[in-house]
């Protein structure tokens, strides 16, 4: 076998695969859906590109207007960070754009779903640095955005009303996203009302009961991260691990709020669970809360869209996003 020919990461089933040359196969999460009028909710998107040099780009999304709303109505901002292990997806896939009309006509917010890089192309934090570039051109609207200004983060945005969520990796994103804000601030004196962070992705060398629920699952986790981010410290760095000793205090955390969903069959739980505890304990003067879908595993609300522990989650997210 020719050596760049060697396989350095694979999944079952086959999502992705990694050769040692550096060459990436993608098998899923590769189509896009183009931005539309939802003809279920009436939610309107468009996309726009961000960062030129880079390619950094986002989907925007908003609600039409309920019965009694005025147009120059302002609405909360959700700044949205797609999951799919740092490698997979974009904002523009039908996975993520039906769940963002959805949440938006629920929750009815302004939506910013970013556009990040993918490893390990990008290898991580790429991921990370395109996000706060999405963050901060967003944040600048509240300045009024200069002459590129986009007219639904302009005119409807409530910037004392800014939130961040993201499921999965999107959740560690998420994380991340509020910490910079804490220590660097944000253009125009914006701040993060409240992050959530659905099925976080993290990970740690200690040993969690959940780990063994799927501990195929687990190790392919591992695995994954090493491989995303080859220059990692390990399963304690600070980027996959908020709670290793190394990672800063989670008391700068850059938001007043902060929701932690967690499945109860999901081999990340306990990691999840233990970031809402540390951040409690941690001398951070904001909210958490906790929510646990019973007997449901990693991203369940994704794919059964439909269910009573997906309903519950999704509408304890639309009440932290209204609050």
């Amino acid at each position: 076998m020719n050596p760049d020919d060697e396989i350095v990461y694979d999944t079952t089933p086959r999502l992705i695969r990694v050769f040692k040359s550096g060459r990436v196969e993608r098998y899923l999460c590769t189509d896009a859906t183009p931005a539309s009028v939802d003809p279920a909710t009436g939610v309107s998107s468009k996309d726009v590109l961000i960062s030129p040099e880079t390619g950094v780009s986002a989907r925007l999304y908003v609600p039409r207007l309920r019965e009694g709303d005025r147009p120059e109505q302002k609405l909360p901002v959700l700044v949205y960070f797609h999951g799919g292990g740092f490698c997979l997806g974009s904002a523009f896939i039908p996975l993520f754009h039906n769940y963002l009309n959805s949440l938006v006509a629920q929750a009815h917010v302004v939506a910013v779903s970013a556009d990040y890089r993918l490893a390990p192309e990008h290898p991580v934090p790429t991921a990370h640095d395109d996000s706060w570039t999405v963050l901060r051109w967003v944040a600048g609207h509240a300045g009024g955005g200069g002459p590129a200004a986009e007219a639904w983060l302009a005119e409807r945005a409530d910037f004392e009303r800014v939130f961040l969520a993201g499921e999965s990796a999107g959740a560690n994103i998420a994380h991340h996203m509020a910490m910079r804000a804490g220590i660097g601030g944000l253009p125009c004196g914006v701040r993060i009302r409240g992050v959530a962070l659905i099925h976080p992705y993290f990970l740690g060398s200690d040993r969690v009961e959940s780990a063994e629920i799927y501990p195929a699952a687990t190790e392919n986790l591992e695995t994954l991260w090493r491989t995303m981010c080859p220059s990692s410290s390990g399963l304690d760095d600070p980027m996959i691990n908020p709670v290793a000793e190394a990672a800063p205090s989670l008391a700068g955390l850059g938001c007043g709020r902060a929701l932690v969903c967690v499945g109860g069959e999901d081999a990340l739980r306990d990691r999840g669970r233990a970031y809402y505890r540390r951040l409690k304990e941690s001398g951070w003067e904001g909210e958490a809360t906790l929510f646990e879908a019973e007997g449901k595993a990693h991203t369940f609300h994704l794919f059964e869209t439909d269910c009573e522990e997906s309903i519950a989650q999704h509408r304890a997210v639309c009440s932290f996003l209204n609050l």
